[in-house]
């Protein structure tokens, strides 16, 4: 269950669909969520919300600043995306693959014929 928690701001419904469509995004990706918790905080020049997500590999987080409220909750969902695809796909990511030792045998051949050289 998505937990949204606001300082100086009312969470009204548009609010809350917005958050959880960004969620439903990640839930693509077949990782289970731990207590997803969304603080959004009223600053001066705009609005800042934070994000922070327990998988069963770790820990998401993201934070994300904006004049408008709806850009910074993209920005945040973004984010999180961002850090999710990383950790679900990294066994598959190249550098990963070409770290691990392989079976390559080189067979040397010492053997050689001595041209006469008369």
């Amino acid at each position: 269950m998505l937990k949204i928690t606001s300082k100086q701001l009312e969470v009204t419904s548009p609010i809350r669909e917005r958050i959880e469509s960004r969620f439903e995004k990640l839930s693509r990706h077949d990782v289970q969520m731990i207590n997803p918790h969304v603080i959004i905080t009223e600053e001066k020049p705009g609005f800042k919300i934070e994000a922070s997500v327990g998988i069963p590999n770790g820990e998401l987080f993201a934070q994300a600043k904006h004049e408008n409220l709806y850009t910074a909750i993209n920005a945040m969902g973004q984010k999180l995306e961002k850090q999710l695809n990383r950790i679900t796909h990294k066994p598959e990511a190249q550098r990963s693959t070409s770290l691990t030792p392989t079976n390559n045998i080189v067979e040397v051949n010492d053997d050689y014929e001595e041209e006469d050289a008369a």
